[in-house]
């Protein structure tokens, strides 16, 4: 999108649209019935991509959500710490004051007392003296943000030793359709005109979109259909919208000083998963990991975000040993027997990349070993467990070592840190 008005502008343009037009739009009263969860910033992938599997659960959580808006990841994360009795606070800055008193009522419904509000630029942290923090949550914003370079730098700043980050940018080829009604509507409601004035524009436009339109062919998200006002502001009208190739996102973490430790889910960059043919997934495996997640990229053309869990560079993340047999497997969120569920007689499991749905595969012996997987036995208990139905140890080891590989790079089974 051309960036016709100056910077300091457009700014106070989307400071305008988030206090007009929270987003995501939410009721607090939902929350008496559901709990959003996504990524990044769920605490068993915290857990497992940012800290390895290796910091104990005992130890306090000191976490930011930085640009917080009406709250899902920080209801989610606070919600899960509590449920789990895990020690630590989740400090949530947005300048929306409007943004804010909606993730404070939600909070309030839930009586979450490990959270906590402040209003303030996240472009400005220094000044509101936060200190330190061991996990920094920052999704959906860097992209729209005057110099994305520098807020993430100081993100970085902020970031205690040792800790890690969740981040969400907007990607372009997933989001084919929303730059050229963007372009659109900057003509037909110029940012200067009020944000209701804009919006009454746009539901106007969207009445009588043409059959023809990019959008009307792009199924890989659902704001303008299902997000309410905000969402279809959100997604049209948004005066600063970046979208980042996963090669450009990688660039903007290495120059913060920043690496990813996972992409998220990893399998998704792996374009060999859905393309068999043995030469091309020879040339492939000739490929480095970034350029083979471009190439992942332009060949599905529908991611729409890129969400990665960072480290700073050289952090060096070592992650507990899966093959342990002390080492404990949890399933992220879906449970292990519902899984084994959805395996097809060919013992694939079909798998959704957005709207890409890839055939997994996975041993045979996976459809009995998902169900046992709980969160409390270890792998040592899973082996004795097969070794009744007649899978000795050095079968469950190949088994398992699969089973898991496979499952991790899906982000569906993942390792529990020690109490």
């Amino acid at each position: 999108m051309t960036d016709h008005t100056s910077t300091d502008t457009r700014d106070t343009e989307l400071a305008a649209q988030y206090e007009a037009y929270p987003y995501p739009e939410r009721n607090p009263q939902d929350e008496a019935k559901r709990l959003l969860i996504g990524s990044p910033s769920h605490l068993r992938e915290i857990d497992y991509w940012v800290f390895g599997a290796q910091r104990p659960r005992s130890q306090p959580l000191r976490a930011l959500i930085a640009g917080c808006g009406t709250g899902d990841g920080a209801i989610m994360l606070a919600t899960q710490m509590a449920r789990a009795g895990r020690p630590g606070e989740v400090i949530c800055v947005d300048r929306s004051r409007h943004a804010l008193s909606i993730a404070q009522a939600r909070a309030k419904v839930r009586d979450l007392n490990n959270i906590r509000f402040v209003e303030g630029s996240l472009t400005a942290l220094n000044t509101l003296d936060l200190g330190l923090f061991d996990y920094i949550d920052c999704c959906g914003v860097l992209h729209h943000l005057p110099e994305p370079d520098a807020a993430l730098a100081g993100l970085e700043a902020s970031l205690a030793p040792g800790g890690g980050m969740g981040l969400m940018v907007y990607a372009p080829y997933g989001r084919t359709g929303v730059y050229m009604l963007q372009d659109a509507l900057e003509e037909l409601a110029p940012f200067d005109e009020k944000p209701a004035t804009r919006l009454d524009m746009a539901k106007r436009v969207m009445r009588h979109l043409p059959a023809t339109a990019w959008l009307r062919q792009n199924g890989n998200f659902g704001d303008h259909l299902s997000g309410g006002d905000a969402g279809l502001y959100d997604l049209l009208l948004n005066p600063r919208d970046r979208a980042y190739t996963v090669g450009a996102f990688l660039d903007l973490l290495d120059r913060a000083g920043l690496e990813a430790s996972c992409l998220m889910e990893p399998a998704r960059y792996d374009p060999a998963l859905f393309l068999p043919d043995p030469k091309v997934r020879a040339r492939i495996a000739q490929l480095p990991a970034r350029e083979q997640a471009m190439v992942a990229e332009s060949l599905t053309g529908n991611m729409a975000t890129h969400v990665a869990y960072v480290a700073r560079k050289g952090a060096s993340i070592t992650r507990a040993d899966a093959s342990s047999f002390d080492a404990v497997p949890v399933m992220r969120e879906i449970p292990g027997i519902e899984l084994a569920k959805q395996m097809r007689s060919d013992h694939t499991l079909p798998f959704a990349f957005g709207t890409l749905v890839v055939p997994i595969p996975l041993p045979p012996q996976a459809r009995g070993l998902l169900p046992l997987i709980d969160g409390e036995r270890t792998v040592g208990d899973l082996a004795a467990i097969l070794a009744t139905r007649g899978v000795p140890e050095n079968k469950f080891r190949t088994v398992w070592q699969e089973t898991f590989q496979t499952l991790e790079r899906l982000n569906r089974v993942l390792l529990l840190p020690p109490a």
